[in-house]
């Protein structure tokens, strides 16, 4: 079977749907602003609040949740009343909830509003990611989730600026991140007509089966899911125990960042160009554990780690792109946005797993279990992926 090539390669298949695809990353752009912005705010009103970090870390784990729970859900709720009008529907909701922080300071209201917020967002992720999927030709797809993925990078990066620019006082903030996702609606109202099908009659596949129907990609994403969330948070405990300030331990994070927004559309161009993209996720897992394990190595040089964690970075955000990718070129109509579910899905349990690993192997090993934790993610994907390829080897 040619992985790469689950629909035909001539006539429509061939067409990328533009608008359709410019609609979904520039929804799923907005959203991903206020995303940036609200995270910081609610943690700074918390503990302004006198809230201890305990208790925001439980508020903030609401997110996790709340995924956990949207995703299963979001194509049957996507079939029965379709892609658009549960997308307009959850931009309705996350606004509102996002207005909802301000109007109910009582840290118990902000438990429901945190589900109802990141459930409408977890929704907007699934089926923009399906859209854009639905959208790219097979050809084409790498591409377009590689502007997909720069896009989303870019507007996880503007909400913290903006954030730093307006501050946590007054109604600012919230009214700006609600405005911010209210803007969503304008991309796709533009391509109202032009939605993904979705096919009514069609015999659901499972959600849980399609966790394990693309293993590669879900396997993918739940890696990347895990070092992101735990490695975003913990790095600056890491740097700290290395010597270094608050400042120089962010601004590394930024390389990290930076690195994600240059090389995803350079990745996306070549995952178009390969036979089978598992060889690019192996390749990907191997590279990300090359530069996990070298961070002890590089403390005291700066420089030398802002490089390799800029291409560290580039390269192990291709996991979820390439991945994305993966899924799509084996999967289409009702069976890709269930897949594309649990794909979030397993994205979601990594954000779960990810800080518990890396932390508690930093509370047994100090600083180095930073690396270690990280490093051993990547090696277990990198045998799981060697181990199919081998198995798979004498396919075509």
């Amino acid at each position: 079977m040619d992985h790469n090539s689950g629909r035909p390669s001539t006539g429509p298949d061939e067409v990328t749907d533009w608008l359709g695809a410019a609609a979904a990353i520039a929804s799923i752009t907005a959203v991903g602003i206020a995303l940036g912005l609200g995270l910081p705010l609610l943690s700074v009103i918390l503990e302004r609040r006198g809230v201890s970090s305990t208790m925001i870390g439980l508020n903030t784990a609401v997110a996790g949740l709340a995924s956990l729970i949207a995703t299963p859900l979001t194509t049957p709720l996507a079939r029965r009343f379709g892609v658009r009008q549960t997308m307009m529907a959850c931009i309705v909701a996350a606004s509102a909830s996002a207005l909802g922080f301000y109007y109910f300071t009582s840290l118990a209201a902000w438990f429901p509003l945190r589900l109802v917020f990141h459930f409408a967002v977890t929704t907007m992720f699934v089926l923009s990611e399906f859209w854009i999927n639905t959208a790219a030709p097979p050809k084409r797809r790498g591409l377009v989730l590689g502007i997909y993925a720069t896009c989303l990078a870019l507007g996880f990066a503007g909400g913290p600026f903006i954030f730093s620019q307006v501050g946590s006082q007054g109604l600012t903030p919230f009214a700006l991140g609600a405005g911010i996702i209210l803007a969503a609606a304008i991309p796709l109202i533009a391509a109202w007509h032009r939605e993904p099908p979705l096919e009514k009659s069609h015999r659901d596949a499972g959600f849980r089966r399609h966790i394990f129907s693309v293993p590669a990609a879900t396997a993918a994403v739940l890696v990347f899911g895990a070092v992101e969330a735990g490695g975003f948070a913990l790095f600056p405990i890491f740097g700290s125990r290395l010597g270094m300030d608050e400042a120089s331990a962010a601004q590394l994070l930024t390389a990290v960042g930076l690195g994600s927004v240059a090389l995803q559309i350079p990745i996306g161009l070549v995952s178009d160009r390969v036979r089978d993209r598992r060889h690019l996720l192996l390749l990907f897992a191997l590279v990300g554990l090359a530069g996990s394990l070298a961070l002890p190595f590089l403390s005291l040089n700066w420089w030398a780690m802002a490089a390799v964690l800029f291409v560290w970075g580039g390269v192990v955000a291709g996991l979820y792109t390439v991945g994305l990718a993966h899924l799509g070129s084996r999967l289409s109509g009702a069976d890709l946005a269930s897949a594309n579910a649990a794909f979030i899905f397993c994205y979601s349990i990594g954000m779960l797993v990810g800080p518990q690993w890396i932390g508690g192997a930093m509370d047994i090993f100090g600083s180095s279990g930073f690396a270690w934790s990280i490093a051993s993610m990547f090696a277990a994907y990198f045998v799981f992926m060697a181990f199919r390829l081998a198995k798979t080897s004498g396919r075509t």
